[in-house]
C-alpha cells in the first residue's frame, strides 16, 4: 500500500502542509514514521480522510483553490432561489456582485442573507466562495 507524506497529503487534500500536520496531530488522520523519521499516512487511510474534507469537513485555515484571481469580499445582500438555478447577490465595499449558480451550489454552500462570501470574477462568470 502506498503511503504519503504530509507534504503529499497537503497537496492533495488543497491545504497548507501546516494545516495537515495539524490535522495528524490532533489525530484526524493517523500516521506512522518510516526509517528516517518522516510522517507518513496510509493511503487507505488518506483517501477517505479525503473524503471526509469533501463532504465539508473543512477547518477555518483551509483556504480555497481557484484559478479566478479578482476576489471581492463582501456580505450576502440577496439570495434568489428558482427550481433548478439561484442568484446571488454580494455587496463588496461600492461594488455589488450578482452570480448566477444552481440552486444545488447555493444549498452546499449554505449561502443566505447578511453572511460573509467572496465573489471571484473571472472572465464574464462570478464564482461564489463561502468564507
Amino acid at each position: 500500500m502506498q503511503s504519503y507524506t504530509i507534504g503529499q497529503a497537503a497537496r492533495l487534500l488543497g491545504v497548507s502542509p501546516d494545516t495537515a500536520r495539524r490535522w495528524a496531530d490532533a489525530g484526524r488522520v493517523v500516521t506512522h514514521r518510516d526509517e528516517g523519521g518522516r510522517r507518513l499516512i496510509n493511503g487507505r487511510d488518506l483517501a477517505a480522510f479525503s473524503v471526509e474534507v469533501g463532504q465539508g469537513a473543512h477547518l477555518e485555515d483551509a483556504e480555497p483553490y481557484t484559478s479566478a484571481r479578482n476576489a471581492f469580499p463582501g456580505i450576502v445582500t440577496a439570495v434568489k432561489l428558482g427550481d433548478v438555478a439561484a442568484q446571488v447577490e454580494i455587496q463588496a465595499g461600492p461594488h455589488r456582485l450578482v452570480s448566477l449558480l444552481t440552486r444545488e451550489a447555493v444549498e452546499e454552500l449554505g449561502l443566505e442573507v447578511g453572511m460573509q462570501a467572496t465573489a471571484r470574477v473571472k472572465s464574464t462568470s462570478v464564482h461564489i466562495d463561502r468564507t
